[in-house]
């Protein structure tokens, strides 16, 4: 089956006819639905958010460098398998993408957008997320994750916040960074693989944010 890997625009494309004239109407719009989004509500702060700084912490740096690439997909009737094979093609064209090392790699992130999805059939994305989450997690080294209307996964710092609400539906994937330890902490599974995949940096993270906490005072 093939797949659309080398239909990658940073958002600033999608202002450019020159550059996206060969995209089907549904995915321009869809495009510049989702590049308006992304720079109003994620690259932005929020007062529900619980924390300073945007939504995104990395998504500043990612914008600068342009390597935050959103991919229209169309997949209608297509099955859970069939959009496993979609992602798996776009993990191989971020794995190789530059940068490959550095500090630039941890900002970089693909952005599948899945134009013809309706919200309401948004949820067959979290079940590719069970085929490919923690194998991509552990052999590939990225994280990722969904988000579309009515998605119901809280915000880290304040659980009645939604982050991951977007207009469009999308399956975002990115280099994996030892913070994200935050969003594994109620899950077990993926706290144990985090932790394999840091070891000794993983106590000396954890160390340093406990420090920063009470909890000696409540002893």
């Amino acid at each position: 089956m093939s797949t659309q890997t080398t239909g990658l625009f940073v958002l600033e494309d999608f202002e450019d006819a020159g550059k996206t004239d060969k995209l089907p109407e549904r995915d321009l719009t869809a495009g510049r639905t989702e590049a308006d989004w992304i720079r109003t509500f994620v690259a932005r702060p929020n007062k529900d958010l619980g924390r300073d700084g945007p939504v995104c912490p990395f998504i500043g740096r990612g914008l600068e460098d342009k390597t935050i690439w959103v991919a229209p997909e169309q997949v209608a009737d297509r099955s859970v398998l069939e959009l496993v094979e979609v992602i798996n093609s776009y993990k191989r064209v971020l794995l190789n993408s530059q940068p490959t090392d550095g500090d630039g790699a941890t900002y970089k992130a693909i952005v599948v957008l899945f134009t013809d999805l309706p919200a309401e059939d948004a949820g067959v994305l979290d079940d590719v997320l069970q085929h490919v989450a923690a194998s991509s997690y552990e052999d590939d080294g990225l994280a990722l994750g969904t988000s579309y209307r009515g998605n119901g996964v809280p915000g880290i710092y304040n659980p009645n916040f939604r982050p991951f609400t977007s207009p469009v539906p999308f399956l975002l994937m990115r280099p994996a960074v030892i913070s994200d330890w935050k969003f594994f902490l109620d899950d077990e599974d993926w706290f144990n693989r985090w932790a394999r995949r840091y070891g000794a940096a993983a106590t000396q993270v954890l160390a340093e944010e406990l420090r920063t906490l009470p909890w000696r005072e409540s002893g």
